[in-house]
């Protein structure tokens, strides 16, 4: 059955005077559904706060424009309060309890890529709230949250009938926990300043995040990347060798995108631009190549360390097969096999663009 790799952009779910949540939709997208992965945006407007939550899915956030504050209690640990800006991408292993709020002007906008594996709902993320009139502590009768609490019913009311808000909130001068970078250690880490992994002059950069640099990712069981194409240059032709999804968002740019499939047949041939969200099909081959602007886009791979096997360049996979071989499988003579291999010596992944 041949599902549609289209790229999407995100619906607006809920939101009012704080911010607004939008989520892909699996029926649009179904390789959401068929890959058990999520995918949404939180936008926060100045005082936007994003009532605390725990999600039924693991979860990677990525930073994608402004500055804020996320609250992060993990099982049975205090609260962690970080400090956040464009760049920084967090683990979120599922059960992690959450908050998010925006203190400045700018609009604070974060990226939510997940593993559906253990959702209610199979692409879709399901939050829990603990507050607001669509939360949990306004689920339970007064008899209950009195006993839990240890709290007169007249009490429990009042903090009842105070949860008009659901979800997003805007706050009028609450005066709210101070971030601390040390609790950054561990918990972030921002894809735009950290060591390059790969860095081709002309054709691009990549930034890998895994147990290495975030030991985190391993609990969520996801690998993410930032990669930025330079203007015009190409992305190799390549695929997951470990059987991975790959899961990919555009921060910047525009550029073009082919996916070949099963029996050699090119599933997908588009432009993708800001905004746009596609999924990458197991062992696929997918290439980009980015307008003169350039391209750059966030990634998540559903394996913690993920490995690609890239197909042209100085490290292609052709590269590494005898020539007798290369000669056989494409029927050509000895002379257009040496042609063949004698290109892309020296360029690995990213190709800058023609002379």
């Amino acid at each position: 059955m041949e599902i549609d790799l289209t790229p999407r952009l995100a619906n607006k779910v809920y939101g009012g005077d704080g911010g607004s949540y939008s989520a892909w939709s699996p029926s649009e997208l179904p390789m959401l559904r068929e890959g058990d992965i999520g995918a949404a945006k939180l936008s926060l407007e100045k005082d936007g706060f994003s009532l605390p939550s725990y999600s039924d899915s693991s979860r990677v956030a990525y930073v994608l424009q402004g500055t804020g504050v996320v609250g992060i209690v993990l099982p049975e640990k205090e609260e962690k309060v970080l400090p956040v800006k464009k760049g920084d991408a967090i683990a979120l292993p599922f059960g992690v309890i959450t908050w998010w709020h925006n203190k400045e002007e700018a609009e604070f906008v974060v990226l939510f890529l997940g593993d559906t594996k253990t959702a209610h709902k199979r692409g879709e993320f399901t939050d829990f709230y603990l507050n607001g009139s669509n939360g949990i502590f306004t689920g339970f009768s007064t008899e209950f949250v009195g006993r839990a609490w240890d709290l007169e019913e007249n009490v429990v009311k009042t903090l009842v009938g105070k949860q008009s808000g659901k979800g997003i909130v805007k706050l009028g001068g609450a005066n709210m926990p101070e971030p601390k970078k040390e609790h950054r250690d561990g918990m972030t880490l921002n894809c735009e300043e950290a060591p390059l992994d790969v860095d081709i002059k002309g054709g691009g950069r990549v930034v890998v995040l895994n147990t290495k640099n975030l030991p985190l990712v391993g609990e969520v069981g996801l690998g993410a990347d930032l990669v930025r194409l330079d203007g015009s240059a190409m992305c190799s032709p390549g695929f997951s060798c470990d059987s991975a999804l790959q899961v990919t968002y555009i921060v910047r740019g525009s550029g073009r995108v082919q996916v070949v499939g099963v029996d050699g047949k090119r599933v997908l041939e588009t432009t993708v631009r800001v905004g746009n969200l596609f999924i990458v099909p197991r062992f696929f081959v997918v290439s980009k190549i980015a307008d003169p602007e350039g391209l750059e886009w966030f990634s998540i791979i559903t394996t913690p360390n993920p490995i690609f096997t890239h197909l042209a360049g100085s490290i292609g996979a052709w590269k590494a097969l005898s020539p007798q071989v290369l000669e056989a499988s494409f029927n050509v003579d000895s002379d257009t096999e040496k042609l063949f291999r004698s290109k892309r010596t020296s360029d690995a992944i990213f190709f800058p663009p023609p002379k």
